[in-house]
């Protein structure tokens, strides 16, 4: 493994251990087991390996509550595979809280940072329609609008979850509790239209 690489695991291990504010190049350079001077050879600076790798672990944090979600589910439907994949992004929220709260820190840094912000950007964009295809089958190419808007629904509530369960675990919602208030409110919709 070269420098590159033993600073990106670095980084990661600093976000779950130190969190995004309070991590400094030398942090990463010691948990990486690398000259301070290869972050801003590989990286350019602190910042941009840090986002770097908070992106990263985003992707991979994405992949597991995902996963499975396109797969049938006992008791098939979207239904029953939303509500699977409520049930690992819960159970998410204890086992990865740090790095839960990393990214409520990059969050808060995407306000100064134009290039943060760009790259939380895109990532969302792409979590919009994959969550959509994954979840209901709903692919951008043949409905963007839809898929952009059933995915943005989607992330809204990992966000405000996760928000939650930062915050009061005790009382967060579950996910039987999102299912049942998502369900309530389609109905609500529905018999509105």
């Amino acid at each position: 493994m070269g420098h590159r690489e033993q600073l990106m695991a670095g980084a990661k291990r600093c976000l779950e251990e130190r969190g995004f504010a309070r991590t400094t190049s030398r942090d990463i350079a010691a948990a990486a087991n690398a000259p301070l001077g290869t972050i801003n050879y590989h990286y350019g600076s602190k910042e941009r390996l840090l986002n770097a790798a908070l992106l990263e672990t985003l992707d991979e944090w994405s992949e597991k509550v995902r996963s499975g979600s396109a797969e049938p589910v006992a008791g098939s439907g979207a239904g029953a595979r939303v509500e699977s994949m409520w049930t690992r992004v819960v159970e998410s929220e204890t086992t990865d809280r740090p790095l839960l709260v990393a990214s409520a820190e990059a969050l808060a840094q995407a306000e100064r940072s134009a290039e943060v912000r760009q790259q939380l950007a895109e990532a969302f964009e792409g979590a919009r329609t994959t969550l959509a295809a994954d979840l209901h089958g709903i692919e951008g190419a043949e409905d963007g609008e839809v898929a952009r808007a059933v995915g943005s629904v989607h992330m809204a509530l990992i966000a405000g979850l996760t928000q939650q369960w930062l915050v009061d675990p005790e009382r967060a919602p579950s996910a039987r509790e999102v299912a049942t208030g998502l369900r309530r409110i389609a109905q609500a919709l529905e018999s509105d239209s």
